[in-house]
């Protein structure tokens, strides 16, 4: 698939963004991706207070932890970047959002390189581009594990 297609079967969300990133030119791409870090929400308070508990991606440079709630079979995920990290934290506030609500077999099915479609590649390092890559991959992760627990 080109790197500048959609690709199929992204959750409704996530789509959404990565369609508003594909209309941004590369300055407002950057100013998109750091807007996302602000709106990155705080741990809830039983993940502020047992950090330990939560995956930490240890791939990236970035102290980077999440993990993952499930209500009604969508995804909560909970992602903890610090904010000396705008673009790392911009990156995991955006997959937070778009994922709100997916079923883990919707993120499963998100290809690792989605990102491309945005067009980040233009505005961040091939560094940063695989930190962010790790960051999905354990959230794949962690919807992995939920999908096992709803397995009979």
């Amino acid at each position: 698939m080109p790197a500048s297609e959609i690709p199929p079967g992204l959750p409704p969300r996530l789509r959404a963004i990565v369609e508003e990133f594909r209309a941004a030119d590369r300055a407002e791409k950057l100013e998109l991706l750091l807007d996302y870090s602000d709106r990155l929400p705080p741990l809830p308070e039983e993940w502020r207070s047992n950090r330990a508990a939560m995956e930490q991606v240890h791939e990236c440079a970035t102290p980077v932890y999440a993990t993952v709630e499930s209500r009604e079979g969508g995804l909560t995920f909970h992602i903890d970047v610090a904010e000396e990290s705008p673009t790392v934290r911009g990156y995991a506030a955006l997959l937070r959002e778009g994922l709100e609500g997916a079923t883990p077999e919707m993120v499963l099915a998100i290809p690792g390189d989605f990102f491309y479609a945005m067009g980040l590649q233009h505005v961040l390092s091939p560094q940063r581009l695989n930190g962010i890559s790790y960051l999905l991959a354990y959230l794949k992760r962690l919807a992995a594990r939920e999908l096992a627990k709803q397995s009979p």
